[in-house]
């Protein structure tokens, strides 16, 4: 990104009550952030600027002085920057409902070929809850997969520091601005994290974990994940927001069984009954993806394996550049479900996406 654009896009991300949704339509509206910031007098003529007056956001203003503080602060903290306009955005995150307009990280982002999978659970796991997600996340760091958690106590803490056991590479996604440890007691988790992954977060840099920011952080957990796996969880746990979210962005979800006497087995088993997949060992999380591991160029693509409905896309993007609304009208699929199937495709090689939710055919079916 253009330095001068990012300065003013967290001058803009650093104003009180500026969010997400607001920031991006500001920027998608006057197409720069220096632009948008020097306009401010027109903001409540943005198309959806809905909700709050000019001078809740803005208050008394920035100064100039203040522009340049904020980016010196940011240019110190050694984080980095993506928006969606960035062709290093995490593809899985792009498509999801509501990706963050901005991501803010420390370390190094998973590539578009990595698998990253989700481990999370309840932050007062028991002695076989510590042991169940060390365990397992070692056994996906050996396969070179990115475990993806959220650096809380308990489950969070204990499948990270299994992943970097094994040498693998992990991912925290923080309820906090990226440049704050949140529990305290995790700064040597946090920097060895950023020696092997990353750490990241939507929040302005020195935002405080407050309460209100976990929920809408699990969403970013599932978004980067092919698949979410729960270990211990109490039958109203947060972890199972995390499920929710990825259920609705159409991702594979795994509970690991516990003791049948234990209350932070209630929300696994119940997830069970309702058809998540019971993992015991990475192995059984991993012959789900292994065979998506290979580029897809390498195999001979067998267009029988594809269902009636995947077909009838296939045939669709094979008369050439097709809009997202139009594949799912004619799929009749749900937005969710086939946003899940042509980022997988993508992935693959088979389609490509074009800037405006277009899609086309993709390199490997062109070959064939």
């Amino acid at each position: 990104m253009d330095p001068r654009e990012l300065k003013y896009l967290l001058a803009l991300y650093s104003l009180p009550g500026m969010g997400q949704r607001h920031l991006k339509l500001l920027i998608d509206y006057f197409q720069s952030s220096e632009y948008a910031w020097q306009q401010s007098d027109l903001w409540e003529r943005v198309p959806g600027w809905t909700g709050h007056d000019r001078r809740a956001f803005t208050g008394e203003g920035l100064g100039k002085g203040d522009v340049e503080r904020v980016y010196e602060n940011f240019l110190k903290s050694g984080a980095q920057a993506l928006t969606l306009q960035d062709d290093a955005y995490p593809l899985l995150l792009r498509n999801i409902y509501d990706p963050p307009y901005v991501l803010f990280y420390r370390g190094t982002l998973p590539g578009e070929g990595d698998l990253c999978v989700a481990l999370v659970g309840s932050r007062k796991a028991t002695a076989y809850g510590r042991f169940m997600a060390e365990t397992m996340a070692q056994g996906l760091g050996e396969k070179n997969v990115w475990v993806v958690s959220g650096m809380a106590r308990g489950i969070d803490t204990w499948g990270h520091q299994g992943c970097l056991k094994a040498g693998g590479k992990t991912l925290a996604v923080l309820g906090s601005g990226v440049d704050v440890v949140y529990p305290r007691e995790n700064r040597g988790l946090y920097e060895q994290i950023i020696a092997s992954g990353a750490v990241l977060s939507e929040l302005p840099l020195g935002t405080p974990p407050l309460a209100q920011h976990f929920p809408a952080r699990n969403r970013i957990i599932s978004g980067l994940s092919r698949g979410v796996i729960v270990v211990e969880a109490a039958e109203k746990s947060g972890s199972l927001i995390t499920v929710d979210f990825a259920l609705e962005q159409g991702r594979d979800v795994f509970a690991v069984p516990g003791p049948v006497t234990s209350a932070l087995s209630k929300g696994t088993h119940h997830l069970i009954r309702q058809g998540a997949k019971l993992v015991e060992k990475a192995a059984d999380v991993l012959e789900e993806y292994m065979d998506d591991a290979a580029p897809a160029s390498a195999r001979e693509l067998n267009l029988f394996s594809f269902s009636q409905t995947e077909r009838s896309i296939l045939e669709l993007l094979q008369c050439g550049t097709v809009h997202f609304d139009v594949l799912a009208e004619q799929s009749g699929l749900s937005a969710s479900e086939l946003a899940a199937l042509l980022t997988l495709w993508e992935i693959k090689g088979l389609i490509r996406q074009i800037p405006g939710k277009y899609y086309s055919i993709g390199s490997v079916l062109s070959e064939n």
